[in-house]
């Protein structure tokens, strides 16, 4: 059991560090159309975002991969079962990597690909929250582990609330980076969105924390009643009021850093309502793929974490080297840093 209880640990640790860190980049496109007001300020939010984002990826890559070598039960179930979502968010993170490349050596299609890098960032900022927000709630499973639901079935009440606390944080997050990387007029609307998109952020905590505990009240039960919860519940209502406080104060950094302890803290409880489900099974709790009935074979565990514990620190190091190389803010005209 302990191998188990340390793979989904660092299943959430990859989860957590892609919400992070691809987060505040999947902010920055769905701002794009919003904040940009000429080709200098797109220019602008493209470069600030240009040399990490596909960095940024490989945490989402490597969480899927830890998914499919722990747990390969939960992998297929949540593929096969969020098929459809899966394919639009892959899809839309495709033509967004494409709008990058091509928006540059293609102007003539410019605002074909603007719009690309704006759906592109958008619907997977809000299906992420969405596919959270079922595996929170549960999904329907059989006996065989097998989703009986439709993708209509995704679309709940609960599901879409967590789908817009996703999409919020994650838009606080892009206005952040933003304010941190940019100056003139476009530093000025991102630190104006900021503000305002905190206070939106806070509203819609309190909403899906209601929601929470009217429509899935074992998931609140859970966050209450285990040490982990409560670590994450402080950590997260202390990252909301620190980013006020720097945000008041212009701490464009430590605002930055607010927004990202946000959405470590939003993954630390999403894992601990669930623990130990992986998949919690809707109507029968029986059905739930847990972390000892869905796991690899104890040999698998073991030989997958030491390439693990030899591979994360690599990306680490990997990720820690380009943002110290890409520190500053984005020279005017978005040419570079």
């Amino acid at each position: 059991m302990t191998l188990q209880v340390i793979w989904f640990v660092l299943v959430g640790v990859l989860l957590a560090g892609y919400a992070m860190l691809d987060g505040f980049d999947l902010g920055v496109g769905t701002l794009f159309p919003f904040l940009a007001k000429s080709d200098e300020d797109k220019r602008m939010m493209r470069t600030s975002i240009g040399p990490v984002w596909d960095g940024n990826e490989v945490w989402l890559l490597t969480g899927g991969g830890a998914l499919f070598a722990a747990f390969p039960p939960v992998y297929a179930t949540v593929f096969s079962g969020f098929y459809l979502a899966l394919m639009l968010v892959l899809f839309a993170l495709i033509f967004r990597a494409v709008s990058f490349e091509f928006r540059l050596h293609d102007p003539a299609w410019g605002k074909l690909w603007d719009g690309a890098f704006f759906v592109g960032s958008a619907l997977p900022a809000l299906l992420f929250g969405v596919a959270a927000g079922n595996i929170v709630r549960g999904i329907p499973l059989d006996a065989a582990g097998e989703f009986t639901g439709t993708f209509f079935t995704l679309l709940n009440p609960f599901a879409l609330v967590m789908g817009v606390l996703g999409l919020t944080m994650f838009l606080v997050q892009g206005s952040s980076w933003l304010a941190l990387k940019t100056t003139g007029g476009l530093y000025e609307r991102a630190v104006a969105t900021r503000g305002l998109l905190q206070k939106v952020f806070a509203g819609v905590v309190v909403l899906a924390t209601i929601a929470t505990f009217v429509l899935v009240p074992r998931a609140s039960s859970a966050v209450l009643g285990g040490a982990a919860g409560i670590v994450f519940l402080a950590l997260f209502l202390l990252s909301i009021g620190w980013g006020f406080v720097a945000s008041a104060k212009q701490r464009d950094r430590f605002a930055w850093y607010a927004a990202s302890l946000s959405a470590v803290s939003l993954v630390g409880l999403w894992a601990a309502s669930i623990f130990p489900r992986m998949v919690p099974a809707l109507g029968d709790d029986a059905l739930s793929l847990t972390i000892s009935n869905s796991s690899s074979s104890q040999l698998a565990l073991t030989a997958m974490l030491i390439i693990a514990a030899i591979g994360v620190p690599l990306v680490l190091a990997y990720t820690t080297l380009v943002y110290r190389t890409f520190a500053g803010k984005v020279q005017t005209g978005g040419e570079g840093y």
